[in-house]
Order: structure tokens, then C-alpha cells, then sequence
């Protein structure tokens, strides 16, 4: 889709759909000239009470030729005073989901009601252009899609445009990621992803590298699969200084492995790799917007399957940081290969280390599918996400990490055990890896509950959500 900004009257924009918005309280103020060109079209449609300005009430409106537009599509956004860049962001998913269901290919969006809020009109074209993603890689019969959209402005939004447009990119690029079956996802397939991001050297870490190296327990996780194991290092280096390393769970498909998963829903665990597809995600926005950062990336990508040399509850492992870990559960397989990149992490004496996964079962059920569950050993770091938060609508919610959890989590013949059971295991996951991170400042988010929607939401379809990439971007600008 071709995005472009126009300063250009409403009446004059050539497109198949001007998108108008409305309050509660403004009402048709700003839209007195498009009336008139209409013929007091809009303001009937309103006295009517058929469009009041309610949040994402959508109208549409066919001009017969009055004006350049031949649609006009009413978007409410609700009360003036409440008013938020996340609901306009909404509004901009409830536009595009509309006119998805018609055959338009150029939109165009009025922002004369944003500007006279003092609001970014990018907000809107966020939730668009979210909403205007699909997966359709394997369907013969694909649903048409927008060629190009307007925002109508006499501002200078050329760059906040450009931005906006990368991040979802970036975004809808980890969801292709995550929705792909995993018969076509394998770890050797993130190695090409990786490989294909612009300014970002790889090293790829092989089975035999890494035990070398003694990663035993990312390669406890691999013993089970005839997919060979690939431990993704990514660097980005537009800056002196400590890397930043952000790690991403990368599990290509995770059966539990002996301690086999339940049949129903199985095929959803294609999905346990969208910490390494966020990372992915977001190393590729950073390099095409050439951010000021020196980033180091690590996939520890494996597949978990109950193979003849699988891993089996009972073994014990050996860490790259020196620590035994006793394996209670194959499937908390996660923390393994997590805790093999953090020790390696902290050997690139990193300013800060965060990771991102989806780790936990327990996180849907503590926090159902609204919130990132957010842990870690550095307040001024987690204060700073929660900042970036706010301002994506990313929901983190912060869990604590008390010393008493170490209780949970010791073994009777190792030095850690990697599963506490029913107990507290949001916080004892997150609280094993925190064993391995040591006094360098990290943050562990837990995406188990995000990462994947069963029902589409006001500007994210159903399937992966590409959860943590803005999350992430917004940090990162903001350092």
C-alpha cells in the first residue's frame, strides 16, 4: 500500500472512501464546507441519530458524484474529553476492518478533527494499517486489498508517517512469522529471516558450536528433534558502548516434548516462537530506520518433540553460566533454552538484557489474554517499559520476583530444578531465570497470553498479534 500525506481540501481527494471522523460533542463543526458540497447530506444523516460520534460507530455514505470522494465513511471516536491515541487507534482498525468487507483500493482520512484535538494522526493510521493485515500465504482465493491511503494535512507528517508505516511493517512481519506452520517455520527458516535483515551481521551458533560452548540445556530441548538446532546472534551497531541484548524465544514447535501436551489445541504451539519473532521484528525496524542503538539479538531456535533421544524428566544438565539444572518437566522448555542465552548474553557484557517469551501457561490464567506479565532485577528498566506501555496500549502488568521463590525452585540433586509445579509458576519461571541474568540489569516479559488472539480485537485479527514490537520500539526510541 502506498501511504502518502496531501495537503489537499476533502472534497478534492481522489479516492474511493474519505474517512471522517466524529465526536460526541464537535459534531459536524469541523465538516461545515463538506456539508454544504453535499447538500446537507452529513448533517441529516446525524440529526437522524443514525451517526452520533459513539465510539467506532461506523456510517457510509455514497456522495453521487457531488464531491471527488465517492464515499464518505463516518467513524465515531466518542466523547471529546475521552478522547485517547488508543482509541483512535480503534478507530483507524474499525475504519479498515469496514472497508475491507467493500471494493475500495484508495482511502483517504480527514484529519481536522484530530488536528483540533491536538492529536497524532498517525494513531489512526496505526490501527489502519494493523487492521489491515491478513494471512492468506496458503489460500488459494485472497481478499482484495487497499493500493493506497491519504492523510489529508497541511502538517509536515512525512516522517512521523514513514514511522508508523515501518513499525507496523515490522509488526505484521513477526505475525507472518508466528501464523506460518511450523513444517514451513523451522529453526534453519529464522536463520534465512535473519539473514535477511539489512545491516545486521549473524552468527549462527551450530549443535556442535554450542555444545562446545555448554549450552546443555537449549541443546536438552533440541535432543528430541531431527530439525537441527540453530542459536541466532544478531548484532546491530550504529553506537559505542554495551550492547543492549534483547533474547526471543524461539521454539518452533513445542509438543512438551516427553511430557507430552494435550492433543486439543497442539497445533496452536507453532506460536512458541513469537518471542524470536518480535526480536526479528524488531531488529528489522530498527536497521530501516537506522536508529542510534548498538543492539546484540539472540534466537535460541529448536524445536521440542518427544523423539527416541529426547530429554526426559529426571535428567540433569549443564548450563553455559556452570550451573545443573534438573529437568522435572520437558515441557518448561522454554526457561532451557532461555537460560543457555542469557549466560550467553552476559559473556557480551551487555548494558541490559531483555527477554521476551512465551513461557508460561500460568500467564493466560493470571492474566488472561490482556496483559504481558513483566519481571525482572532493575526498577529504572521496568519503569521505562511500563512508560512504553502506556504509550503502545502493549498492556505489562509488573509480577513480583520475592527471594522465597529460590525455595521453590531448588533441587535435590542440582543446583536448580526447571519447574516448581502449580504453585506460583508465573513467578518461579521468571524467577529461575533471574538465576541466570545475575546483577545485570534484565527484564523478562511473558507473551503466553498475548501472543496469540482467538478472536479478532478493534485494530488486531485473529492469529499472532506481533505483540512486543511496538512495545519494544517504543523503548528503544525513547533511550
Amino acid at each position: 500500500m502506498k501511504i502518502s500525506v496531501q495537503d489537499r481540501k476533502e472534497t478534492a481527494a481522489a479516492c474511493d472512501a474519505l474517512i471522517v471522523l466524529l465526536d460526541e460533542d464537535t459534531g459536524l463543526r469541523p465538516y461545515t464546507d463538506l456539508d454544504r458540497k453535499l447538500n446537507g447530506m452529513l448533517s441529516r444523516l446525524v440529526s437522524s441519530k443514525e451517526c452520533t460520534g459513539q465510539l467506532n460507530q461506523a456510517s457510509l455514505l455514497h456522495t453521487r458524484g457531488l464531491i471527488v470522494p465517492e464515499r464518505i465513511l463516518l467513524i465515531g471516536i466518542g466523547k471529546t474529553s475521552e478522547v485517547t491515541v488508543e482509541k483512535l487507534r480503534q478507530a483507524g482498525g474499525k475504519a479498515s476492518s469496514y472497508l475491507k468487507n467493500l471494493t475500495i483500493k484508495k482511502a483517504a482520512l480527514s484529519t481536522k478533527l484530530i488536528a483540533s484535538m491536538k492529536m497524532p494522526p498517525t494513531a489512526f493510521l496505526e490501527g489502519f494499517l494493523l487492521s489491515q493485515y491478513s494471512f492468506e500465504k496458503y489460500k488459494k482465493e485472497r481478499t482484495g486489498k487497499l493500493s493506497a491511503f491519504t492523510v489529508l494535512s497541511n502538517m509536515n507528517l512525512s516522517r512521523d508517517v514513514r514511522r508508523t508505516e515501518t513499525i507496523v511493517a515490522a509488526a505484521n512481519f513477526a505475525r507472518d512469522l508466528v501464523n506460518t506452520p511450523a513444517n514451513d517455520m523451522t529453526p534453519s527458516v529464522l536463520v534465512r529471516h535473519a539473514r535477511s535483515l539489512k545491516n545486521v551481521s549473524v552468527k549462527i551458533i551450530d549443535e556442535k558450536s554450542a555444545g562446545k560452548l555448554g549450552m546443555g540445556a537449549y541443546l536438552s530441548v533440541a535432543r528430541g528433534s531431527s530439525e537441527p538446532p540453530k542459536f541466532i546472534v544478531m548484532t546491530y551497531r550504529k553506537k559505542s558502548g554495551p550492547p543492549l541484548v534483547l533474547i526471543g524465544k524461539s521454539i518452533t514447535f513445542d509438543s512438551g516434548g516427553i511430557s507430552l501436551k494435550p492433543a486439543k489445541g497442539m497445533e496452536k504451539m507453532k506460536y512458541d516462537m513469537a518471542g524470536g519473532a518480535a526480536v526479528l521484528g524488531v531488529m528489522k525496524a530498527v536497521s530501516a530506520l537506522n536508529l542510534p542503538l548498538h543492539l546484540a539479538a539472540i534466537l535460541p531456535a529448536t524445536e521440542n518433540l518427544p523423539g527416541g533421544s529426547a530429554s526426559k524428566p529426571g535428567d540433569v544438565v549443564k548450563t553455559v553460566s556452570g550451573k545443573t539444572v534438573e529437568i522435572i518437566s520437558t515441557d518448561a522448555e522454554g526457561r532451557l533454552a532461555l537460560a543457555d542465552a542469557i549466560g550467553y548474553a552476559r559473556k557480551l557484557r551487555p548494558e541490559a538484557i531483555i527477554d521476551i517469551a512465551t513461557l508460561t501457561g500460568a500467564c493466560s490464567i493470571a492474566l488472561g489474554n490482556e496483559a504481558i506479565a513483566m519481571m525482572g532485577n532493575d526498577d529504572r528498566l521496568l519503569d521505562k517499559i511500563k512508560i512504553a506501555s502506556d504509550e503502545t496500549n502493549e498492556k505489562v502488568w509488573h509480577m513480583p520476583l520475592f527471594d522465597e521463590y529460590g525455595e521453590y525452585i531448588k533441587s535435590d540433586i542440582a543446583d536448580l530444578k526447571n519447574s516448581a509445579g502449580p504453585s506460583g509458576s508465573l513467578v518461579t519461571a521468571g524467577y529461575f531465570l533471574k538465576q541466570f541474568a545475575e546483577t545485570v540489569p534484565w527484564v523478562h516479559l511473558d507473551i503466553a497470553g498475548t501472543a496469540w488472539t482467538d478472536k479478532d480485537r478493534p485494530y488486531i485479527r485473529q492469529g499472532a498479534t506481533g505483540i512486543g514490537v511496538r512495545l519494544l520500539m517504543n523503548l528503544l526510541e525513547s533511550l
